[in-house]
């Protein structure tokens, strides 16, 4: 009689053993499990964003280039060739092509050594 209630004391000790360890285990694949999901400090979850120009739907046939845009091309390169060949005019200035002038609009006055200025706008005395 004794040996059979030692025996079964020893059974259900196991048993309530075996049940708490299958609940920690449960508890911890479930925490597992939704920690894989779940953003942390040291992965911590970005969401991906397109940052580029949004693409349209609506695709012309032919993409080639149209005659609308050639000539506003055309009216670009003229507009280019006019700036160019009007600074080229303004560069012909005495003001920018006479080394007396050194960058001013007027050339500047000769003083006497002991009567020269610091100018503001060459870094230069005169």
């Amino acid at each position: 009689m004794r040996i059979l209630l030692t025996l079964l004391l020893i059974a259900i000790a196991c048993a309530t053993a075996d049940a708490q360890s299958s609940k920690k285990k449960r508890r911890r694949e479930s925490s597992e499990a939704s920690e894989q999901n779940s953003p942390t400090t040291l992965e911590p979850y970005y969401p991906k964003k397109e940052y580029g120009p949004k693409k349209s739907r609506n695709k012309k046939r032919g993409g080639g280039p149209t005659y609308e845009s050639q000539d506003e091309y055309e009216a670009r390169m003229r507009e280019t060739v006019k700036t160019i060949r009007r600074n080229e005019r303004l560069m012909m200035k005495p003001q920018y092509s006479n080394p007396m002038y050194f960058g001013h609009k007027r050339p500047p006055k000769k003083r006497p050594p002991n009567k020269m200025k610091y100018c503001k706008v060459c870094g230069i005395r005169h």
